[in-house]
C-alpha cells in the first residue's frame, strides 16, 4: 500500500496539473474541481483564486514519471 502524497499531475493537466493533482488526492472528478475553483475564484472577493494557484504551482512538487499512470 503505497502513501498518498499531494503532488501536481503530469498526465491531467490544462496549465501546471495543480488541479488534476488535487483531484487526485481528494479522489474528485476533476473537471468539476476546476469549474467550482474558477466560480469561487470569481464570484468571492476574498477569494484571490490566481494567487493562491500560483502559490500552489511552486509549492507542489511534480508527481514521478509513471506515478500517475493507471
Amino acid at each position: 500500500m503505497s502513501k498518498k502524497s499531494l503532488r501536481r499531475s503530469r498526465q491531467n493537466r490544462m496549465i501546471a496539473g495543480v488541479m488534476g493533482g488535487l483531484a487526485k488526492y481528494f479522489n474528485l472528478d476533476v473537471t468539476v474541481l476546476r469549474i467550482v475553483y474558477v466560480l469561487v475564484s470569481l464570484f468571492s472577493a476574498g477569494f484571490p483564486g490566481l494567487i493562491v494557484y500560483l502559490i500552489l504551482w511552486l509549492l507542489m512538487p511534480l508527481e514521478e514519471e509513471g506515478e500517475g499512470a493507471a
